[in-house]
C-alpha cells in the first residue's frame, strides 16, 4: 500500500519518516493503514470528502474516554487534522490477540466502571457522528425528551429527506413518542457512553479489552448494552460481569428494543431498505 504524498508528508511532520505501510481492513467509511515510523507502529485513518469531518469528533471522543479513568484500553490520539482535502487521524497501534474468558469479563466490568462516570446533563459538549450520520448532542435535563428530540427525530427527518421513510409509519411514530415517558426512565444516571458499541468497536488486545470508534455522549447506560445485542458478537461472560458490577433495572428487555430503534433507523439511512422491516417491526410493537 502506498500513501498519497500529502499524507506521507503530514505524518512525517508528526512522527518522522515512515518506513512501512500496510493496509488494514474492516472499515466501511474511511481507509486505514498500519504504519511504522522510527520503529513504532501507528494506526492511520484517512479518506476524502465528508468522512474527514468525522476525525476530530472521533479524536475528542477517544480523549474523553481516556480521561474517564476506566480500566479499558482506549487508543491514544497522536495527531488529528480535519482539513477537507488532507485530513487524517493517527492513533497508537493496539496489538490484537484472541479474546479469552478473562478479557470478556474485564470488558464487562470495565464498561460498567466507565458508565459510572457521570455528566451534568444528557448530551455532550459537541455534536459528533454515529457512523457517518451527524449526531446531535444538544444537552437536555430530561432523558426521555433528549432521546426523542436528539436521537429518534433527527433520524426520522433524515429518512424522510432521503425517501426511505414509509408514510404509514407516521401514526406509529406519534404514538411511540406519546408512550416514551412510560417506556423510558425520566432521569437515569447520566453515564458516559461509548455510543456506537457494536461488535466491531471493541478489540481484544495484548494490553486488555479496548474500545475504538466512539460516538460519545452522556445518557442512559442501557443504550450501550442494547447495541451490543443488536448485531451480536459479545460473549455471555461480558453480560454476566457487567450485571455483577452494576445490576440492571427491571424492564431492560423492553427498553433495549426502544433504544435500538435509533440504530436501526440510522442503518436505514446509511445502508438502505434492507433495514426497513426491522424499523417497521419496532414501530408497530411500540406504536400500535
Amino acid at each position: 500500500m502506498t500513501l498519497p504524498d500529502y499524507l506521507t508528508d503530514a505524518v512525517h511532520e508528526v512522527v518522522g519518516p515512515v518506513s512501512r505501510v500496510e493496509a488494514v481492513g474492516g472499515g466501511c467509511i474511511a481507509e486505514a493503514a498500519r504504519i511504522t515510523a522510527g520503529g513504532t507502529a501507528y494506526f492511520l485513518k484517512f479518506g476524502a470528502g465528508d468522512v474527514v469531518q468525522t476525525f476530530a469528533a472521533e479524536a475528542m471522543g477517544l480523549q474523553t474516554l481516556r480521561e474517564a479513568g476506566s480500566p479499558l484500553v482506549i487508543p491514544k490520539v497522536v495527531a488529528c487534522k480535519s482539513e477537507a482535502a488532507t485530513g487524517f487521524l493517527l492513533l497508537e497501534w493496539l496489538e490484537q490477540t484472541r479474546p479469552t474468558p478473562a478479557l470478556w469479563e474485564k470488558l464487562g466490568r470495565g464498561l460498567a466502571e466507565l458508565h459510572q462516570t457521570e455528566g451534568t446533563a444528557y448530551g455532550f459538549e459537541a455534536d459528533n457522528f454515529i457512523g457517518q450520520t451527524p449526531q446531535s448532542n444538544a444537552c437536555r435535563p430530561d432523558w426521555v425528551y433528549f432521546f426523542r428530540d436528539q436521537r429518534l427525530e433527527p433520524q426520522v427527518k433524515l429518512a424522510q429527506q432521503q425517501g426511505r421513510w414509509d408514510t404509514r409509519w407516521n401514526a406509529l411514530r406519534v404514538r411511540l413518542y406519546q408512550r416514551l415517558p412510560e417506556l423510558l426512565p425520566v432521569s437515569p444516571p447520566r453515564s458516559l457512553l461509548h455510543g456506537d458499541l457494536w461488535g466491531g468497536n471493541h478489540l481484544a488486545t495484548t494490553s486488555g479489552p479496548a474500545l475504538i470508534d466512539p460516538a460519545v455522549y452522556y445518557g442512559h447506560r442501557e443504550t450501550d448494552l442494547a447495541m451490543t445485542e443488536l448485531f451480536g458478537g459479545f460473549d455471555a461472560r461480558f453480560y454476566t460481569a457487567y450485571r455483577e458490577a452494576w445490576p440492571l433495572e427491571p424492564g431492560y428487555d423492553t427498553r433495549r428494543e426502544v433504544y435500538n430503534l435509533y440504530h436501526l433507523i440510522n442503518h436505514l439511512n446509511l445502508f438502505g431498505s434492507g433495514y426497513a422491516g426491522s424499523v417497521a417491526r419496532l414501530l408497530k410493537r411500540f406504536g400500535s
